[in-house]
């Protein structure tokens, strides 16, 4: 509402001796002038510039007989003061204006300026007048004087001696006796039958009283604290026509104040507290209305050391009001009691070292025009500060402080209350919260008439929504677009009275005295009058309102003397020539537009509906006016400055599904008046003959009469609703919203029956429904269930405070203020309240048509929680506790349990069980997550699990989780997994697991780096970066199972259990042929695969089926099946023709693979890698003797099956320096073998040969298997990979390791069956396997020697370890050697215990596959 902005401001006062510091402000009827009182002068200042024009200074010998200055008060005509005086004086002043060209300040304009020209007396309106002040009457009222008070002619002065005094202006009592207040009849209410009791003793007085105009009648407060209100019982005011009210509850009243708009009366009290009093209607008693009081919650240390209220000023509109107590501080409410300001807290209050603040203690103050300003006459301040000396004539001397404010264009402009902007006005600057959206869009003609279409059709956060903003614009940061006001106008226009912003929030309009501007966000321009004489000559009365380009306002035309409503186009000049003029009978009050429709309310207390529509004759586009309707209110209104807003409405107490035709559920349906706070609805009167015409004219159909009116709310501040329509969310969209002030807002909610059924006659159908909030409300985003505010923050510069200077001492002494956006969401709070009344279907539709909002789970956390802290810390029994309903109404959505286990893990430990007793047990809970397969929320339930239940409960619930996590891959989850059983194990179970919840980067840098295998290195070790190999651990679990992992408990049960786990996942990932999952398995979770593939050599690391390991591995591994090129059918291959190609493809094809892929290891492991998702080198795959990628994907997606002659080709892509020339399997050579010609039908072969290679990716991964099962001995899978890599070296590498160390019979016999077996599906279903088959004819050859060779008995004998290293293959040792790495005996790894040396190498081993490429992975 009004929220402070900046530093206050010190006025210079003349430097004079501490008697002549000022004690009293007052501003005159206009708030033009100020009139500051010291003992003994009267200074009067200008307020804009706030400069002092004259002094008065009262000689000594006269001012001890009169006694110091008290109190001044202006004559409504502002040409007279009165001043009271200690001794019982009252000095009349005249102000006299010095005429002629004389100012105080002049403007000085360059030559040529447009300024120069204009209207007469210009210059006056900007400049400081040139006034003199004559003393002309002096009055000796022989008492002290309480209290001055201006009263339409009159001056009431209340004296100590219990007397009223009427007294002319010209300083005459004309005769009239003054009223003794003992004589004044005094009764609870004005119907009492008895007369009621006098004010039975002589010394009672008043203290201080106000008179209120629309009561016709003063406030008071007497002597002993008592209050009242005395009223004239008949126009004659004397003691017999005289009576008084009185609440019997204020004993301790120290101060009123009354606004005259709502009919209220503010009381200070002793106790620090203000109580707001209106006049009951019909009995004539007062009545409370609501409190001003600090609370000990948001003021702890002060709320009940305030002192006394000491002043209470109501603001110029009469929407805030300010109050100050004996202690000091300065504290600001809304008129209905939401506190906006207090200077008693916070940065006010303390310094930022935490020390406190002398408050500021005030002594006057005086509101200025519009409420922009607050003149205050600050008291002594009792500051300790060290530069005591320098400070003195600074901070211990009284001064004027201006405190300056910015306020919500509501509190002048009600007809704002149907936009979803929040629009702020200050003295020369306006504040949206909409000027991101401007920024973004370009400017389009006509937008702004394109259809109103449903926000729904775009996405929530849709930022160029012309149609209605989108949230991003209106919440966008909390910042505001500032849009200072042409200076050229406010020059001669200022203050600003109104201001309005248009649907769209594009184009904004301002009024000041005269005339008005408007401004484009878009183009950043103002527009003016072209002619200033026009501008000069128009008063805009009623506010003013945006109607799609047209800007509608009501005015008066001075040189007419006339009435007027008009409407200017945005888009032509600013110039009457361009306006609609339609002439009003009487004053515009308020003006407000809906849909086509103009509501105007006038002083003659008539409501008056115009039509409004767009013309186009030739040029000029207008827009034109007609009379609808008109409506009389006198009956209702006692006075029409009473009512504060008037709106029309398709709100009515219908909703619109029992209205007999369906069109008319979104007409202008009702009037809503807001009547001094009482919110009255008048609907249209559909009780008579319903004609349904054809709609031949809609205009000339006649208007249904209204009905008499209905109150529907007291307290009210201001009323949001809306003329949008959305079938989706029409509980929203057809509420009405109102801010009540301190009692929070409320909403009148329409009630829908289930599937359009017949509602039932007993139901109402509307539902007022009260929430609080803790922001104060400035704007409603209908459809996003949104409240949308501003709130007042503060920003220390105490460490001026240093320095010595006055003005650095004043901004040390306040913090800086600014205004911030800031949001709310409502939804849970009448979701709460339907399901209080058992409305719980209401609730659910509501929620359902809200669900896709994007904080909708927070919705119903928030309101999960707020019942729960109600209900379980409540000191009473709950007769009807209403968390089981809550409980019940969250399972009817999808979020149900992510909502409760997120509320849970937000709420003390304490209130589990009473929240567990509502939503159900936590196991169940925890079950339905793994049956949702909702991972992440079913760890969160673990946690609470393990606070609730024994630690066996969660290790077997934290089982089934692991093993769930294990199935689907879930790699983090399952590490937190481990941590946590092995927390469960060790007797950590006190100290939760931090939240699974949480991503954490799934990175394979979870594991130190360092190889200490025996792998043949592409590049010798010194040339890989140290980069590579010093990755810093960035899990916060164990560091994967190395030796280090299981080093403090090595015979823990709890790792044994764990490592079971893992043990039986990898046995069936081995067991369905899963190796892709293996290898992502054991990289992620640091598993031992080596050496458990050592024990398992003989049970689950067998292959029984070769044909379906087979398929299965192309399949996982998306590595095409070998096919037969059609053209090389005839093809011969057994002269070994193809040698040339390999030895041109080695260097191209194996070259590009290997070096690139070097460098580009180190960034892919600093990446968060998956084995799965993001394995794929980064850097470009060249590969130069095939450029046909596409041909790839091709090739494995639709491979061709030609059967015909065995043909192949050696290994194309072979990574390995070993060549399989080594091997010698290769005996025939051609003649032409130096002439490296290549035929078409060659090319082809090469060709088919690559498209037949799978991702290279899949590549790495299958030499990375290779290399593990070759190392844990598994050879039959070492064959399998050979075959399906078709590279006959591993076929002989894996040979020669079964020759060097003895393999059970089983297994070879095993491997040679499989062999077969690939050799029967190869010819039967799969011929492009039969050319390699035939190129490993001789291996095969030796194999079943082999096995014939196994059949001898001593062949089972157990081999000695010591014997392995020898009978290893020279070549692996020279690879080892030079590769710089520790080698390790073979027949040591199949040993069933491990050494802790072995594990570091296993585990340096699961993360190999992570740098893709870099080891050349072939063992020979």
């Amino acid at each position: 509402m009004y929220f402070l902005s900046g530093w206050p401001k010190r006025l210079l006062c003349p430097p004079g001796r501490p008697a002549e510091a000022p004690l009293h402000v007052q501003a005159d009827p206009h708030r033009a002038f100020f009139a500051v009182l010291a003992p003994a002068r009267l200074s009067i200042w200008f307020s804009r510039p706030s400069v002092l024009i004259v002094t008065y200074k009262e000689p000594a010998k006269s001012s001890t007989q009169f006694g110091s200055y008290k109190q001044a008060e202006w004559r409504p005509d502002s040409t007279m003061i009165a001043v009271s005086t200690a001794n019982g004086y009252i000095l009349f002043f005249h102000i006299i204006s010095t005429r002629g060209d004389k100012y105080l300040y002049e403007p000085v304009y360059p030559k040529g300026s447009p300024q120069t020209k204009g209207t007469p007396h210009f210059k006056e309106e900007q400049c400081a007048p040139a006034l003199n002040l004559e003393m002309k009457k002096i009055l000796d009222l022989q008492a002290s004087i309480m209290s001055l008070q201006s009263v339409l002619e009159d001056l009431l002065v209340a004296t100590s001696d219990g007397l009223l005094h009427l007294i002319h202006w010209e300083g005459m009592t004309n005769g009239r006796k003054a009223i003794n207040l003992c004589t004044v009849p005094f009764s609870v209410d004005l119907q009492s039958s008895r007369a009621g009791s006098f004010l039975g003793f002589a010394d009672v007085y008043v203290r201080d009283m106000e008179y209120c105009a629309t009561l016709d009648g003063f406030a008071v407060v007497f002597n002993d604290g008592k209050v009242g209100f005395i009223t004239p019982v008949s126009s004659r005011f004397t003691a017999e026509q005289l009576h008084g009210v009185w609440p019997q509850d204020i004993v301790d009243g120290t101060c009123v104040a009354v606004n005259n708009k709502y009919r209220l009366m503010a009381f200070g009290c002793a106790s620090g507290s203000v109580q707001v009093y209106t006049i009951d209607n019909t009995t004539g008693a007062m009545l409370l209305s609501h409190k001003l009081e600090l609370t000990a919650k948001q003021y702890p240390d002060i709320w009940n050391k305030t002192g006394a209220v000491k002043l209470i000023k109501w603001s110029p509109d009469n929407s805030v009001v300010v109050v100050t107590w004996e202690y000091g501080g300065l504290s600001l409410w809304s008129v209905f009691g939401a506190q906006l300001i207090c200077t008693l807290g916070g940065d006010f209050a303390y310094r930022s070292d935490g020390t406190k603040k002398e408050p500021l203690k005030i002594n006057s103050m005086s509101w200025g025009a519009e409420g922009y300003h607050l003149w205050v006459v600050s008291g002594f301040c009792s500051q300790n500060t060290e530069t005591e000396s320098d400070l003195k004539s600074v901070v211990k001397q009284p001064s004027i402080l201006l405190f300056q404010f910015i306020k919500s264009v509501l509190t002048v402009n009600p007809c704002m209350s149907n936009q979803e902007q929040v629009l702020l006005q200050g003295e020369d600057r306006l504040y949206l919260n909409c000027g991101e959206a401007s920024q973004a869009q370009n400017p389009r003609s006509s937008s702004a008439h394109s259809a109103h279409k449903s926000r729904q059709e775009k996405s929530p956060f849709a930022d160029g929504g012309f149609e209605s903003q989108g949230l991003s614009t209106l919440l966008g940061h909390r910042h505001w677009h500032v849009v200072q006001i042409s200076s050229t106008y406010l020059e001669s226009n200022w203050p600003i009275r109104f201001s309005a912003i248009d649907k769209l929030g594009q184009n904004v309009a301002v009024v000041g005295k005269s005339g008005f501007a408007h401004y484009s966000l878009l183009t950043k321009r103002w527009k003016l009058f072209g002619n200033i004489t026009q501008e000069q000559n128009m008063i805009v009365t009623g506010g003013l309102a945006w109607w799609n380009d047209f800007i509608v306002l009501a005015c008066y035309n001075i040189s007419d003397h006339q009435e007027e409503l008009r409407v200017y186009l945005r888009t032509s000049n600013l110039d009457n020539a361009f306006a609609h003029v339609t002439k009003a009978q009487a004053e515009t009050l308020l003006l407000s537009v809906f849909r086509d429709m103009v509501i105007v309310f006038r002083a003659d207390c008539l409501i008056c509906l115009y039509s409004i529509e767009r013309k186009s004759d030739g040029p000029n586009t207008t827009a034109s006016i007609q009379v609808l309707q008109e409506v009389s209110m006198s009956r209702y209104i006692p006075h029409p400055f009473l009512v504060v807003s008037v709106t029309l409405t398709s709100v009515s107490t219908e909703n619109g599904i029992t209205l007999k035709v369906p069109q008319q559920a979104r007409d202008a349906e009702s009037i809503m008046l807001n009547l001094a706070g009482q919110l009255i609805m008048m609907q249209r009167d559909r009780s008579g003959p319903q004609i349904r015409e054809k709609e031949s004219n809609p205009n000339q159909r006649k208007l249904l009469p209204f009905c008499p009116p209905v109150v529907l709310a007291q307290s009210v501040e201001n009323v949001w609703t809306t003329c949008r329509a959305n079938k989706q969310k029409r509980h929203l969209l057809e509420a009405l919203w109102l801010s009540c002030g301190g009692a929070g807002m409320k909403v009148w909610l329409p009630l829908f029956p289930r599937d359009h059924r017949k509602p039932h006659s007993f139901l109402s159908q509307r539902i007022m429904l009260p929430f609080h909030i803790n922001i104060y409300p400035l704007a409603v985003l209908f459809e996003d269930a949104l409240v949308l505010g501003a709130v007042n923050d503060t920003l220390l510069y105490d460490s001026l405070c240093a320095r010595s200077s006055a003005r650095e001492q004043l901004e040390g002494l306040f913090p800086f203020c600014v205004v911030e956006r800031t949001s709310q969401i409502y939804l849970h709070h009448i979701l709460r309240q339907l399901l209080v009344r058992n409305l719980g279907e209401q609730a659910l539709l509501l929620a359902q048509s809200c669900a896709a909002l994007p904080y909708f789970p927070h919705v119903l956390e928030l309101m999960l929680h707020e019942v729960l802290e109600e209900e379980a810390t409540s000191r009473e029994p709950i007769p009807d506790p209403l968390l089981p309903t809550v409980a019940k109404f969250i399972t009817e959505f999808p979020l149900f349990l992510q909502t409760v286990v997120h509320c849970a893990r937000k709420t003390e430990y304490a209130l589990w069980n009473y929240l567990f007793a509502a939503v159900g047990n936590p196991k169940d809970l925890f079950e339905e997550c793994l049956m949702a397969q909702d991972l992440d929320t079913a760890a969160s339930y673990l946690i609470i699990l393990q606070n609730m239940e024994v630690p066996a409960v969660s290790r077997q619930h934290a089982t089934l989780l692991f093993n769930t996590a294990l199935e689907q891959g879930k790699w983090d989850l399952c590490r937190h997994m481990i941590r946590f059983l092995k927390a469960i194990g060790s007797g950590e179970s006190e100290t939760p697991p931090s939240t699974p919840t949480v991503q954490e980067p799934s990175s394979s840098g979870g594991f130190e780096f360092f190889r200490n295998r025996s792998i043949s290195l592409s590049q010798s070790a010194e040339n890989v970066p140290a980069s590579k190999f010093s990755l810093q651990k960035t899990l916060s679990m164990p560091t994967g199972p190395s030796g280090k992992r299981w080093s403090r408990d090595s015979d823990c049960a709890e790792n044994m259990y764990i490592d079971v786990m893992l043990w039986r996942h990898a046995r069936r990932l081995l067991e369905e042929v899963r190796l892709k999952d293996l290898g992502c398995f054991a990289a992620q979770l640091g598993f031992e695969l080596i050496s458990w593939l050592c024990k398992e050599r003989t049970r689950a690391a067998r292959v029984d089926n070769f044909v379906i390991a087979l398929k299965r591995l192309h399949k996982d591994f998306l590595w095409p099946l070998p096919i037969i090129p059609a053209s090389s059918i005839s093809s011969p291959f057994k002269n070994g023709k193809y040698r040339p190609g390999e030895q041109i493809l080695k260097p191209q094809s194996a070259g590009p693979f290997l070096n690139p892929e070097m460098d580009a290891g180190i960034s892919n492991i600093q990446r968060s890698q998956s084995w799965l998702g993001t394995l794929g080198p980064t850097h470009q795959e060249i590969d130069s003797a095939s450029s046909h990628g596409a041909q790839t994907q091709d090739a494995f997606l639709s491979p061709l099956f030609n059967k015909g002659d065995e043909c192949s080709i050696g290994s194309a892509t072979d990574l390995t320096e070993s060549s399989s020339m080594v091997d010698g399997d290769w005996t025939m050579v051609d003649e032409n073998f130096s002439t490296l010609s290549l035929t078409q039908s060659e090319l082809e072969h090469i060709s088919m040969e690559l498209a037949s290679k799978g991702p290279h990716k899949s590549q790495v991964q299958l030499r990375y298997l290779l290399h593990i099962f070759m190392e844990a001995g598994c050879l039959d899978w070492c064959i399998v990979i050979g075959l399906i890599l078709r590279e006959p070296s591993v076929i002989s590498q894996t040979l020669v390791v079964m020759q060097s160390s003895e393999v059970d019979g089983e297994t070879l016999q095993n491997i040679k069956t499989g062999l077969h077996a690939v050799d029967r599906w190869a010819t039967s279903d799969c011929p492009g396997y039969k050319p390699f088959l035939n190129i490993i004819k001789p291996q095969l050859q030796k194999l079943s020697e082999m096995t014939e060779e196994q059949v001898q008995p001593e062949a089972f004998q157990p081999v000695l370890v010591g014997k392995t290293p020898e009978q290893m293959s020279p070549r692996t040792e020279e690879s080892r050697g030079a590769s710089g790495h520790s080698s390790v005996p073979l027949g040591e790894v199949g040993g069933s215990t491990a050494s802790r040396k072995e594990e570091a190498i296993a585990r340096a081993e699961e993360e190999e596959p992570f740098q893709d490429g870099t080891y050349d992975c072939s063992v020979s």
